[in-house]
């Protein structure tokens, strides 16, 4: 396993220059480039860098651009496909979660309570299999030796502790309610950019903003985003890795990605009584689906999910948001409300895409007519290797971001025959025990006392972790804890250590991906200046 250098990972603009320049010297080779910086492609650079390869993650945008930001912010422990007969899913995706939030990232997951009413509008199978599941819930969680103290067993609540947790719930049927515990993330962001900033530090290659034009098994054609006059640069390598998502299309003929559109709304936490748990309510017509009211960050509530099938024709880059998913997940959530939310509470709304797999290719397992809905689709991942000029060219695609550590393990083991072919000698998978930068026990991370904590912003250590003494303490801009602006709880050391630390380029990479601060229009607006002066200072 190769050293860990905190410097090394250090993402900012002088060290993508650098990686640039290197690459146009001519003659590089690395054993491994990885297409797609999102949590899937992070997460295999990190892996395959640790078992002592030579890697090059690339993105044609940033760090977490694609549909690792637009998730529901959970580590999923698999209950919705336990309940619809998808086994091995829910059992691997119990084992990720307990691994996410023991080991790789405890800093930035914690347990987020979960909360059905159980009101007399429902159907009796909606009202009993909500608690069939969280005990099933409880066997996957003990299996996967996940600690009570991590994730608290389900129960049955009374009437006043759901309205002690969601106080917005309407009581006028309400009798009592099941609760469960999940893993949720701070951010999905945060988490992608650790992994990339970890798999830096052990010596991986970052370039954002650079396109892979042109990728086969023993080469990749770049082009810097950022310089339109700029040359192509060609790197070879002894695999490639197409970790695009739902654009794997695009580099890899073999397989069709048939997004499912997934929304949420984001709404002001206060509309809803501040809320200490997620309500859950039944889709109707559903015993297996559920609409999420999610307390987050920055004082908002996310609200989804819908699950809608966006066809394989066009692929935007950032999804819209229909006005119909709006209406559809308010009429959803408004059952179980004494509140009436309306468009007018909707403060900002965003959209991923699930990547949900079919084969152009029936030898590889097409089975006739597409189903009719994404729903019916299998979350499963699955990882191709191509033939020919391009038996070095691996795809992985599909799957969820719970089990992004799995998908990679998998995916650098035939990395690894691959290169075992040739001559390399790539260690074993250690990423079951390795903490990501800001982690209690993080390489490269100084051991972190109360008293280092003290005076540091809550908002500022649930995002940093063990780092956030750094993010103050190398600040290089003045009122280094003033906000970015009022209201908000993103402070101007955060913007600048996401320069000089994570890779941060344009002022979007800061307000949309690094903080969460874009996702409503006002709030966006009231940053743009600072953002703008801390990248000028310190970009």
């Amino acid at each position: 396993m190769p050293h860990f250098t905190a410097d090394a990972a250090r993402l900012n603009a002088t060290r993508r220059t650098h990686e640039l320049a290197s690459l146009r010297d001519g003659g590089t080779h690395v054993d491994l480039v990885v297409i797609g910086a999102g949590v899937t492609g992070a997460g295999i650079a990190l892996d395959a860098v640790t078992r002592g390869l030579d890697v090059l993650i690339v993105d044609a945008h940033d760090i977490a651009f694609g549909t690792s930001r637009w998730s529901s912010k959970l580590a999923h422990g698999g209950l919705r496909y336990l309940a619809t007969g998808n086994v091995d899913i829910a059992r691997r995706s119990a084992l990720e979660r307990g691994i996410l939030m023991g080991t790789t990232a405890p800093h930035l997951t914690h347990a987020v309570t979960q909360v059905v009413p159980v009101q007399d509008r429902y159907t009796r199978g909606q009202k009993t299999a909500p608690r069939v599941g969280f005990l099933a819930g409880d066997a996957l969680r003990i299996a996967a030796r996940t600690p009570s103290a991590t994730l608290p067993p389900s129960r049955t609540v009374s009437r006043q502790r759901v309205i002690d947790l969601c106080p917005a719930v309407d009581t006028s049927d309400l009798r009592f309610g099941y609760l469960n515990h999940d893993g949720q993330l701070i951010d999905d962001a945060r988490l992608v950019t650790a992994i990339v900033r970890t798999a830096a530090g052990y010596g991986a290659r970052v370039v954002t903003h650079c396109r892979a034009v042109e990728a086969h098994g023993g080469s990749v054609v770049l082009q810097d985003e950022l310089d339109a006059g700029s040359s192509p640069v060609t790197v070879t390598a002894g695999a490639v890795v197409n970790a695009t998502g739902v654009w794997a299309g695009k580099l890899d003929p073999q397989v069709t990605v048939r997004p499912s559109r997934g929304t949420h709304l984001v709404i002001d936490a206060a509309k809803v009584g501040n809320p200490a748990g997620a309500l859950t309510v039944p889709v109707p017509g559903h015993t297996s689906r559920f609409c999420f009211i999610l307390p987050e960050q920055l004082g908002r509530c996310y609200i989804g999910i819908t699950d809608e099938d966006l066809g394989s024709d066009t692929i935007p880059d950032v999804p819209e948001v229909p006005d119909s998913d709006v209406q559809w997940i308010l009429d959803v959530v408004n059952q179980a409300l004494a509140v009436d939310l309306t468009t007018a509470d909707v403060l900002g709304a965003f959209a991923g895409l699930r990547p949900l797999v079919q084969f152009n290719d029936p030898d590889n397992g097409a089975d006739g007519d597409a189903p009719a809905s994404t729903a019916d689709l299998s979350r499963e991942h699955v990882i191709l290797t191509g033939d020919g000029e391009d038996a070095n060219l691996i795809t992985v695609t599909g799957g969820k971001l719970t089990e992004y550590r799995l998908m990679a393990e998998q995916t650098v083991d035939l990395v690894a025959t691959r290169l075992r072919d040739t001559g390399a000698t790539p260690g074993p998978c250690l990423t079951t025990s390795l903490p990501l930068v800001g982690a209690p026990g993080a390489p490269g991370v100084r051991e972190v006392r109360s008293s280092d904590l003290a005076g540091l912003p809550d908002s500022m250590i649930a995002r940093f972790g063990h780092e956030a003494p750094d993010v103050l303490r190398t600040c290089p801009v003045d009122r280094p804890l003033e906000p970015v602006a009022p209201g908000i709880d993103t402070v101007r050391a955060e913007f600048a250590w996401h320069v000089t630390h994570e890779g941060a380029l344009t002022v979007e990479d800061l307000i949309d991906r690094r903080s969460r601060i874009g996702l409503v229009d006002t709030d966006r607006e009231a940053c743009l200046a600072t953002a703008q002066e801390i990248l000028d200072a310190v970009g």
